[in-house]
């Protein structure tokens, strides 16, 4: 099983098109150098809504979205907040999060051990 996320680099929606063109890109490779082998099952798709939130740019392209974190210096290591902002230099960034209460905290985001974006459907 091989799982491929894709986005569009102008940020805009990716369509089951997208992921269409991909996958046929994708599989031709993989039939030419038979790095995977005769069979394979080849999924190409979105991270979806409730996307991980990896690397510094992923904070900042969802600044003022909601998430979920865990990290230690979170009161019970883990809370749903909205993101306020990211600051510092490449390698050192702090996450700026609002929780539940109004309460803001500085995150370093080397010490987040996951972060995900929440999706409420009631909101929708």
């Amino acid at each position: 099983m091989l799982e491929v996320r894709i986005e569009r680099r102008d940020g805009s929606a990716l369509a089951v098109d997208d992921c269409a063109q991909v996958s046929r890109a994708i599989e031709s490779r993989l039939d030419a150098t038979r790095v995977a082998g005769d069979r394979y099952v080849l999924e190409v798709s979105s991270p979806g809504v409730e996307r991980p939130l990896r690397h510094a740019a992923d904070w900042r392209r969802f600044v003022g979205q909601p998430a979920v974190v865990t990290a230690g210096p979170l009161p019970g290591g883990k809370a749903e907040v909205h993101i306020v902002s990211v600051e510092g230099e490449p390698g050192g960034e702090i996450a700026v999060v609002r929780d539940e209460r109004g309460t803001e905290h500085r995150l370093p985001l080397v010490d987040v051990t996951q972060a995900r974006l929440a999706f409420h459907w009631k909101n929708r």
